[in-house]
């Protein structure tokens, strides 16, 4: 049974309505209380709090130890349980023209409003200091290991070895290691391959209990990240880089509402009411500036919210390195930004080459906090020029780098609504989607709040079930 059947209300709407729970045990509540005493700590014990970011970066580290092998299981599961290559290609297919638009949006966005606002206009030189300016140093030279697109297959699209991409948690190189293993599934006689997916099945559930001890910790990693942030950062230091964050937050927020808003719209959905549905995620990534803490979350709650399997465990781990919308604003607008601050006033054709250079860069953005800085770093060394210096880039680098965990959380937070609008987008265009039970979901998130526990909670009596052999006609319905 797959999760959406397992939370899914009565047949004709009977039966009395879900048992709301107390607010007290819902983790959002618990997350709220944690940033909020990270605030409260940051602000009036600075040195302690600055001493606190190891609290995320443990609950970080724990999340980036069961991504791998949950991405690997549900591809696996929900590609196999199609049973027809090609209608899992059509998905493929569809899902990447949907990324390909939604990032030339996102990175034109970006362009116009900070050559607009200019907030790197008059920007005052700023000393950096020598641990800033040398961690800025390395991440321009982590950055110019990069290269073109046959670089990029070779280096970070294709695995060297099986077990390799696990161990390095290569997310990209797992999803093609699952592909290729839930293809050679699906050409399986149907009894074998019944029998293969549901062995998977098995260590998916394992997996998921192991996400809901570790999600234990997200109050913890929230208290500690915000607290590291305000007792790092305070307010005095952010000066004149305020123009630049109030810029990229707002732009990030025009992405949503307008961009992301009208999609959704024409999908047959309000964007608004899909953000309410997956807030215990947003508050995860307040705390933690982090997108692959709720992936698995994610992947459990949108099948349970009507998509069918085969299309969340396709388009949304596909759409944490091929759809950063979050990142692709911030590569613009950081990339103008260093340009401004320099002196520099890039011609609108240089600006459009930097835009076509990010549009292959931005791909190799992982979900984790920094990974941002590093793209950036990569991208303008890609570029080089008269314009960029290997001096003038770490230089540029180091200034952001005071303020990049606040325009982190923001472009997490983009990334996962932006993959969230589109796994239910794409979900609807290929007809996976159970939009009667979306809708129900919409009005009443406390419907998947569970989806997680109801996971990892199903009876022994789905060894009879005929699930994964869903055609693709039926995988989204009921």
């Amino acid at each position: 049974m797959s999760t959406q059947e397992a939370t899914a209300p009565p047949p004709g709407g009977g039966g009395a309505a879900p048992r709301r729970s107390a607010v007290w045990t819902q983790l959002w509540f618990w997350v709220v209380i944690g940033i909020a005493a990270g605030v409260v700590v940051g602000l009036v014990t600075p040195d302690f709090a600055s001493d606190l970011k190891f609290l995320p970066d443990i609950f970080i580290q724990l999340i980036k130890m069961i991504t791998a092998p949950v991405i690997f299981c549900t591809v696996i599961v929900g590609i196999a349980s199609i049973g027809s290559l090609a209608t899992a290609g059509g998905i493929a297919v569809r899902a990447l023209a949907y990324f390909l638009l939604m990032t030339l949006v996102a990175l034109g966005l970006g362009l116009i409003v900070v050559n607009i606002v200019k907030p790197g206009a008059g920007f005052p030189p700023i000393p950096p200091d020598p641990e800033t300016l040398a961690e800025a140093q390395a991440d321009v030279a982590s950055g110019s290991e990069g290269g073109g697109a046959l670089e990029f297959i070779e280096n970070t699209l294709l695995p060297d070895s099986f077990f390799g991409p696990f161990v390095e948690n290569e997310i990209l190189r797992v999803l093609v290691l699952a592909i290729l293993v839930a293809a050679a599934t699906s050409m399986l006689a149907p009894a074998l391959r019944k029998r293969v997916v549901g062995g998977i099945e098995l260590i998916a559930k394992v997996i998921f209990g192991m996400i809901r001890l570790i999600m234990f910790l997200a109050p913890v990693a929230a208290f500690g990240g915000i607290a590291y942030t305000v007792g790092a950062l305070g307010g005095e230091s952010l000066g004149n880089l305020l123009a630049l964050m109030v810029t990229f937050w707002g732009t990030c927020l025009i992405f949503v509402v307008v961009v992301l808003g009208a999609v959704s719209a024409i999908s047959g959905f309000n964007v608004f009411k899909l953000i309410r549905m997956i807030k215990d995620e947003i508050l995860i990534i307040v705390g933690t500036s982090s997108s692959e803490t709720v992936l698995p979350r994610l992947l459990a709650k949108l099948e349970s919210a009507g998509a069918s399997r085969s299309t969340v465990s396709m388009v949304l781990p596909t759409g944490y390195s091929f759809n950063l919308d979050g990142t692709c604003i911030y590569l613009t607008m950081a990339a103008l930004f260093i340009a401004q601050a320099g002196g520099q006033d890039l011609p609108w054709g240089v600006q459009l080459g930097l835009v076509a250079l990010m549009l292959l860069t931005s791909k190799g953005a992982a979900g984790v906090s920094g990974a941002g800085l590093v793209t950036l770093a990569a991208s303008l060394q890609a570029f080089g020029g008269e314009f960029y210096t290997t001096e003038s880039i770490a230089i540029g680098i180091a200034i952001i780098a005071g303020i990049d965990r606040i325009m982190s959380e923001g472009r997490a937070l983009t990334n996962v609504i932006g993959n969230t609008v589109a796994t239910m987008v794409v979900a609807g265009w290929c007809g996976e989607r159970d939009d009667e039970r979306f809708q129900a979901v919409l009005d009443d998130p406390s419907l998947v709040r569970d989806a997680i526990e109801q996971e990892t909670h199903r009876g022994d009596d789905e060894d009879e079930d005929t699930s994964t052999d869903r055609t693709p006609a039926t995988a989204g319905a009921h």
